[in-house]
């Protein structure tokens, strides 16, 4: 047992302390310390913490151009608000509220400076597919099925961002954002066609779908919505190329109602947006029934995966236009707290969106706080201008959004891929035309599945390369011998590797040595590098033995360049150091290929006038021939 001093009055007349428990292991700490935080739990506290890199940032003139943004996208989002949530089967101030709250939410968690997040028509889409066969359509019961699905979908979505999930999203390759935002560009304006011309035609589906139900209704096309159309949309082309400092969305949208109220328009021929019923939003509850989460839980599963790959997808895109940097798992959590905070606001599942996260980087937006002034702004017009909402006209509202569409897809990109060719043009065609096929949200899928076909192609067909010095700039380097008909050593073959050894493709690698050796004189000792093996399994191993058993039998030598410690305990752990020998390994191809040029045979040496290594000079030959 473990005894402290009592207090009391020391020798000198001083008060005794209490001393701490002994520290036997000599830790340097007492018991009474708190542990060290894990690392795992440092990472959680900082992804939920509201400070933020971009805080740093922020300045007056960027609150300004933020706050302009803001005004821009609280105008575009009155209408669309609406119309997503009459998509989803939710009462109309569903979709303005969630574009309020979620908005603000995850901005100030999320990884994306420009990215607004809020109800979109995949996810608006999905609810519904999710919900209607439980619950009639705008009744309490489908509402309260769709609060409790927002805030599953949230915590899956939180959950995911603590693991750490979103570097599985690196499957996501650039061509499949491309793709994917070039489909959602097509769509975004198919839809807004009917509207501008004026016309009706039943909403919903894809792209060749909403195409083929509008072209039968254009005999019917009205000419007002055409042209509060074309003058929105030509005022918004101009403004934006005078100066783009000007809030050119607000004025387009001002410009086209005041065309749509002159007296030149027989009454009732021009829609107008309808008036809303509700303004501030109210506190929810979600249920927590396990029976309904059992029933809520294929769907809020799906709903999460494609909420995600939406919302990173866009986050990554507007990142590498602006040249940010993103952290996909701190996007994670910015979308869980969205959805599990507006399940308690009245809102309904939210990701980022493509028309609002357009229009704000057009906008001038320079940080997160762009969608808050949004947000802001959006909750002081339902206050205050909710009554002027009806003066709106609906073609040209969908004139700034068709504009906002076409700015989405970066022709610049597409070109360069397409005209590269390769599997990255795969991937690119096989998203974009599912999304013009098919659903948005099944697009992802898509190029996600292609993109970890090509992956895994890749990655069982390693380039397998012989090497050759050759004199660039007045320095030795190493060129493919085979691509540049380079002079080989007859005793010696530098070969590398770059990608995995491993199961799936050893077979292509044993291939590709084959056919080499098949092409040689005679009987070479080999140097393998593989500084560019990102991994080695045990059939990996198992092949690199086997080569090596192989080589010895035939009396020759195998070396192998290995220098990253990683691979070098691999090595060790699978038996391959054990057969091959550890004088056989070498850090770097210098000494790889001093040691095999000292065992060589000289006198194959002797007679050998292409002296290709530097090292030759010290074997018998004739010297004018080095």
């Amino acid at each position: 047992m473990i005894h402290t001093a009592a207090t009391g009055p020391a020798p000198n007349g001083s008060a005794h302390t209490c001393i701490a428990p002994a520290d036997p292991a000599n830790t340097g700490r007492n018991d009474k310390e708190t542990p060290p935080m894990s690392g795992w739990a440092k990472s959680a506290i900082s992804r939920l913490s509201p400070r933020r890199p971009w805080h740093a940032d922020v300045t007056s003139a960027s609150m300004r151009k933020d706050a302009v943004a803001g005004l821009t996208g609280a105008a575009i989002v009155l209408p669309q608000g609406v119309a997503f949530a009459l998509i989803a089967g939710l009462p109309p101030e569903y979709g303005l509220f969630s574009a309020i709250v979620l908005a603000v939410i995850a901005a100030l968690w999320g990884s994306s400076r420009v990215m607004v997040s809020g109800p979109t028509t995949a996810i608006s889409a999905l609810v519904f597919v999710t919900l209607s066969g439980l619950a009639a359509a705008g009744t309490s019961e489908f509402i309260m099925l769709a609060i409790t699905l927002t805030f599953m979908v949230g915590v899956m979505q939180l959950i995911a961002g603590m693991a750490g999930l979103g570097a599985l999203i690196a499957f996501v390759s650039h061509s499949v954002i491309l793709g994917f935002t070039a489909a959602a560009a097509v769509l975004i304006s198919v839809s807004q066609l009917p509207a501008i011309f004026g016309v009706q035609v039943e909403q919903g589906g894809e792209v060749v779908e909403r195409i083929t139900r509008l072209l039968p209704e254009l005999i019917a096309l009205d000419g007002s919505a055409v042209v509060i159309a074309l003058v929105t949309f030509s005022s918004l082309v101009v403004m934006q190329r005078v100066d783009r400092r000007l809030p050119a969305f607000v004025l387009a949208l001002v410009i086209g109602s005041f065309v749509a109220h002159l007296p030149v328009w027989p009454a009732g021929q021009i829609a107008f947006f309808a008036p809303l019923d509700s303004v501030v939003p109210a506190l929810t509850m979600p249920s927590f029934d396990l029976d309904l989460w059992g029933q809520l839980l294929p769907g809020a599963a799906a709903i999460a995966f494609v909420g995600l790959l939406e919302a990173i997808s866009i986050g990554k895109s507007f990142a590498a236009r602006r040249g940010d940097r993103y952290d996909s798992n701190q996007e994670l959590i910015g979308q869980g707290l969205s959805n599990v905070t507006g399940s308690f606001a009245q809102c309904y599942v939210g990701s980022g969106s493509f028309t609002r996260s357009g229009l704000n980087l057009e906008s001038g937006a320079q940080t997160p706080l762009a969608a808050v002034f949004a947000s802001g702004f959006l909750l002081l017009a339902l206050v205050i201008v909710g009554p002027l909402v009806p003066l709106v006209p609906v073609p040209a509202m969908s004139a700034v959004i068709l504009y906002v569409a076409l700015r989405l897809v970066n022709i610049r990109e597409i070109r360069h891929i397409v005209q590269s060719g390769g599997s990255e043009t795969l991937i690119l065609l096989s998203t974009f035309l599912t999304g013009i096929f098919s659903e948005l949200d099944f697009a992802i899928m898509v190029g996600v599945l292609v993109s970890l076909v090509v992956f895994l192609k890749d990655s069982a067909q390693p380039l397998v390369a012989v090497g050759a010095p050759i004199l660039k700039n007045g320095r030795r380097a190493f060129g493919n011998a085979e691509a540049l008909d380079l002079p080989e050593c007859p005793q010696i073959r530098m070969m590398r590797v770059e990608g995995p050894i491993f199961f799936a493709s050893v077979e292509h690698i044993e291939r590709a040595f084959d056919r080499i050796e098949a092409r040689a004189r005679t009987r070479q000792t080999r140097i393998l590098s593989l500084k560019g093996v990102s991994k080695i399994d045990l059939t990996g191993a198992d092949f690199l033995i086997d080569r090596a058993q192989k080589a010895r039998a035939q009396g020759r030598d195998m070396h192998l360049i290995a220098s990253a410690a990683p691979t070098l305990r691999t090595l060790k752990r699978l038996g391959v150091l054990a057969v091959v020998g550890q004088d056989n390994i070498h850090a770097h191809k210098t000494e790889a290929i001093a040691e095999a040029v000292r065992r060589a045979d000289d006198g194959i040496c002797a007679n050998c006038t292409l002296r290709v290594f530097m090292e030759c000079a010290g074997k018998p030959g004739p010297p004018d021939k080095e």
